[in-house]
């Protein structure tokens, strides 16, 4: 009974081992994609110097910063426990296949030794040919194979059980010099989260120094905001009415055109089929559309009213969301539409409002426009270069939008 449990347990012990192997790379890999977005908010500091009016966002980017180092040391030290125990599991397969060689080497030996004690009494011939009956020298001969045969398996099998010793030996090696490794980078993470830290709060003194200066900054961006947002209204409001004089006109001309033109609500924009199904796809890609530009870029404002982590007293209000990325990036389209409006206000240089049904986004800070008024743009087209603001300390913002109607909606619940 024995013996018939032992194969189970060490089956257990290899799939208990695989698990904790995978489990260690899939960990791996989710740390050097860590490392690769800290990288990224490397690059956006780096890029961007130090100035009281981006210095929200510079805040915003270190804080992402010190979380994702937070989070590469957590993966570090599941990545070192799991390591610890898949170095428990391969010394336990290498005891049990230690211990079963031993096994087999005492019943290699016995088989020998009964063997030469038997040599010079009983030949294998003699052994044979003294039988009585052919039935008896048949089953001689068959006992004398299947023993000879049973002594070459046991000495395969001896060979393979230290070979796979040897190389459970050397895994073991290389799993602790790796555990070693992981050990010394969490160390060298730890520091650098230590000087990420620091940073932190060296810009957080320095912002409390010119309170007053970051104060009138947010409020002058406020109420740039508050114009953006008038002047999207205003503008949702001219197309509503276009829409209803449209559908009218059609409708009186008896057109094909103003057959079931209807608006979703009251005083809603007025649709044609062709804009009510290109709204109601939209609707079915939430959570699915993509960011409006490629490259590297990290959220620093997100949508509605924030209390400033750093700051109890300063609050932030935004309408979408604010995307910091490399100068020369370009804002694109999240969904197919068309260029329903391009305007200029103060601190939001160029935007772009594109019409999808009843739905609209809006791409600003836009220094150079590559589409025109009335043109059908597709999802990923290029829309225009994103503004790079050198008064800003080089920073290089796109803000973005979404609405239904006249209602603001969350981009963070739109895009994937």
């Amino acid at each position: 009974m024995k013996f018939k449990l032992f194969p189970y347990l060490l089956f257990c012990v290899f799939s208990l081992q695989a698990q904790q192997s995978q489990r260690v790379k899939e960990l791996e890999k989710e740390r050097l994609a860590t490392l690769a977005e800290i990288e990224e908010t490397n690059q956006l500091l780096s890029k961007n110097t130090q100035n009281t009016s981006n210095a929200l966002n510079r805040i915003s980017l270190l804080g992402q910063q010190i979380d994702s180092r937070k989070k590469v040391i957590n993966l570090l030290n599941q990545e070192i426990v799991s390591l610890g125990e898949e170095i428990d599991s391969k010394e336990i397969e290498m005891q049990a296949l230690e211990k079963e060689l031993e096994t087999k080497k005492q019943h290699y030996a016995g088989s020998i030794r009964k063997m030469y004690l038997h040599k010079n009494n009983i030949d294998n011939l003699l052994f044979v040919l003294s039988s009585q009956n052919f039935s008896q020298s048949y089953h001689r001969i068959m006992y004398l194979k299947a023993y000879s045969n049973w002594q070459k398996k046991q000495a395969s099998e001896i060979v393979e059980k230290q070979k796979a010793i040897g190389e459970d030996k050397e895994l073991l090696a290389a799993n602790r010099s790796d555990k070693l490794n992981l050990l010394n980078v969490r160390q060298s993470e730890e520091n650098k989260l230590i000087k990420e830290e620091k940073n932190k709060k060296a810009e957080v003194n320095t912002l409390e120094k010119n309170k007053k200066k970051l104060q009138a900054d947010l409020a002058k961006k406020e109420s740039q905001a508050k114009a953006l947002n008038r002047q999207i209204e205003k503008i949702i409001a001219e197309e509503v009415a276009k829409s209803e004089q449209e559908a009218k006109a059609a409708k009186a001309a008896k057109l094909e055109s103003g057959k079931n033109r209807t608006a979703d609500v009251k005083g809603g924009y007025v649709m044609t089929e062709s804009e009510r199904t290109l709204s109601s796809t939209f609707a079915d890609n939430k959570g699915k559309l993509p960011y409006p530009l490629k490259g590297n870029y990290k959220i620093v404002g997100y949508f509605g009213v924030h209390q400033h982590k750093e700051f109890s007293k300063i609050e932030t209000n935004n309408n979408g969301i604010d995307i910091e990325t490399t100068s020369d990036n370009e804002a694109r389209a999240v969904f197919n539409g068309v260029v329903s409006r391009i305007f200029t206000l103060p601190g939001y240089n160029n935007s772009i409002i594109i019409r999808h049904g009843n739905y609209l986004t809006l791409y600003s800070n836009i220094e150079q426009v590559y589409v025109k008024q009335g043109a059908n743009v597709n999802t990923g087209q290029a829309l225009g270069k994103i503004y790079t603001d050198e008064e800003k300390g080089n920073s290089t913002l796109l803000h973005f939008e979404i609405w239904k109607e006249q209602t603001k909606l969350d981009p963070m619940e739109w895009i994937r």
